[in-house]
């Protein structure tokens, strides 16, 4: 059961086969997360931290994975490069 918290709640899942026993594993679907409406860009410089950019724009260190659904990353460090420019979404 997943937590009812969580933004993952609603995203269907699949069961994956861990080996000859018949155990599984349920993972989420992947998704992809809809491009939100820029309300700022911000220039990456060294010591930023997703969640120190989260309290700055959220007034919340825990809604970092907000920024990085906001920008195209399979690594969410890879955003921190200086000089990248990230796009952070409207508040919620």
């Amino acid at each position: 059961m997943s937590d009812p918290s969580s933004r993952n709640k609603d995203q269907p899942m699949y069961a994956v086969p861990l080996g000859a026993g018949g155990a599984t594993v349920s993972l989420y679907t992947p998704r992809v997360a809809p491009r939100q409406a820029t309300a700022l860009l911000h220039k990456v410089v060294a010591g930023d931290r997703l969640d120190l950019l989260a309290q700055r724009y959220f007034s919340d260190p825990f809604q970092a994975w907000r920024i990085v659904d906001a920008n195209p990353t399979f690594v969410p460090e890879s955003l921190l490069e200086p000089g990248t420019v990230l796009f952070i979404p409207e508040k919620p």
